[in-house]
């Protein structure tokens, strides 16, 4: 899995208590840990007393030979690990395990082949049943979902779910849509189609993309909301089309990567690039087919145009929305100017959105051009960046400058967007700031920021619109 899944420990009960009277082995019990550490359990012949509950008691037993009535081989042939088991705690635990110990068709094996699921996954399972300790990292998230799924241990699936959701990027969204189809995970599915929208020129570039299924890329290729250009699109269907003649163990030749792509191609939207785009790109990639080639050249040219079987319409991509946080604009005093001073302001958002860039004003006294260095941080940490210029035409309307990527914004997080602005001419600047704006299903909250130093706060001054997907 990509690096940005995050390892980390979660647990979902306690610790150990920590050392008290009722809780913790008095001096004795600890020294009889050492006086018999040649018992079975390492601990000594009366090591249940050294655990006042039955899960710390449980825990002792993971992994442990010790009164094991039955061993997995988990792993493919060739990798496999020999697991200790005790059916009671795990039919306790799974009712797959239930079924297959107790139930009807129960069978009295010694030892169970298990080839489908990798150790390190189906110990992190065995740890949650035995110890009540969810233990996740990025590397193994998916197969131990897998293997939640197939025991049906739900607390701990859903575990798995919500650390893909809260580790879930542009770089790992493919893979993880083509992953949450088959766990059948609407939810992971959902929050997936939204990463992979708002940052559709991330996702496409990423090497998550090439690692997908036919059925995910088609279903990607089908998607009317993806913000990216046309020739992204092109260019990360022909990188997944020579992964795939890897798999299939074909050279990727440019016949042999329109094979594997095969009826998904007429899914690229060719007709909808620019005439550029098109002639440096598709038009020489040899995935077309010469007819393709010229029909394709005329529609750009010709008043009579040929039909196709690509579609022609541009994809519509997320509407972008407006967060204004100002109830008016002034021009006539206290005119802002600007000498490489830095207008900023930290908000939070009670959902998740992709900021897209910021509306900002302009000229107050015609039109004018603008240079600015936008940037968003989180805990002092840049999130986001860009270098623009826009052109103000001197009216109060507020102008768009974006960032290059749209940047994943958090819930109940504080994030200081900034601004340095290089122009001469006097500017407009907003008044009557409010700290709360509902923007459609958002609420933005507004704070001053210790990085302005040219006025802007709440109440008034510069970077008056969020510009954002949600």
């Amino acid at each position: 899995m990509a690096a940005e899944l995050i390892p980390s420990k979660n647990k979902l009960s306690p610790s150990p208590p920590a050392s008290s009277s009722s809780s913790s082995p008095n001096r004795n019990q600890q020294q009889n840990r050492t006086d018999h550490s040649s018992s079975p359990t390492g601990q000594g012949p009366h090591w249940q007393g050294l655990y006042p509950t039955i899960r710390e008691r449980n825990s002792v037993m993971f992994n442990n030979e010790v009164m094991a009535d039955v061993f997995f081989l988990v792993g493919p042939p060739g990798s496999t690990q020999r697991v200790p088991g005790h059916k009671y705690v795990l039919a306790v635990g799974s009712s797959v395990f239930h079924a297959m110990f107790y139930g009807e068709l129960a069978e009295d094996q010694g030892e169970i082949r298990i080839p489908d699921v990798e150790p390190p996954s189906f110990l992190a399972m065995l740890k949650y049943i035995y110890c009540d300790e969810i233990q996740l990292c990025a590397d193994t998230v998916l197969a131990t979902l897998y293997a939640a799924k197939k025991y049906m241990v739900p607390h701990l699936a859903r575990a798995c779910v919500s650390f893909l959701e809260g580790s879930l990027s542009a770089r790992s969204a493919c893979v993880l849509l083509s992953q949450s189809c088959l766990f059948e995970e609407p939810e992971l599915t959902l929050r997936c189609w939204e990463v992979i929208d708002a940052q559709a020129e991330l996702a496409l570039r990423s090497e998550g993309f090439c690692d997908i299924d036919a059925r995910t890329l088609e279903s990607i290729l089908r998607r009317e909301t993806l913000n990216a250009k046309e020739l992204t699109v092109f260019e990360a269907a022909l990188g997944w089309a020579e992964a795939e003649c890897q798999r299939r163990d074909l050279d990727p030749s440019a016949e042999n990567r329109r094979l594997v792509l095969g009826k998904a191609v007429y899914l690229l939207r060719l007709p909808s690039m620019p005439l550029d785009d098109f002639a440096n790109g598709p038009a020489q990639s040899g995935l077309l087919t010469l007819g393709e080639t010229n029909e394709l050249f005329l529609w750009f040219t010709a008043l009579n145009k040929p039909e196709l079987l690509f579609c022609s319409a541009p994809r519509p991509g997320l509407p972008a929305q407006r967060c204004h946080r100002f109830q008016s604009c002034a021009y006539r005093s206290n005119q802002w100017r600007y000498r490489g001073r830095c207008d900023s302001i930290q908000f939070a958002v009670d959902k998740r959105v992709f900021v897209a860039g910021f509306g900002l004003y302009g000229s107050s006294c015609g039109s004018a051009e603008y240079g600015a260095r936008i940037e968003l941080k989180r805990q002092g940490a840049t999130v986001g960046h860009n270098v623009v210029k826009y052109f103000s035409d001197g009216s109060s309307t507020t102008f768009p400058v974006w960032f290059e990527y749209p940047v994943q914004v958090e819930p109940d997080a504080f994030y200081t967007a900034s601004v340095v602005l290089d122009g001469n001419e006097l500017s407009y600047f907003g008044q009557e700031g409010v700290t709360e704006v509902q923007s459609g299903k958002v609420t933005f909250q507004f704070q001053c920021s210790s990085d302005s130093t040219n006025g802007t706060g709440v109440q008034g001054g510069q970077i008056p619109e969020l510009v954002f997907y949600a």
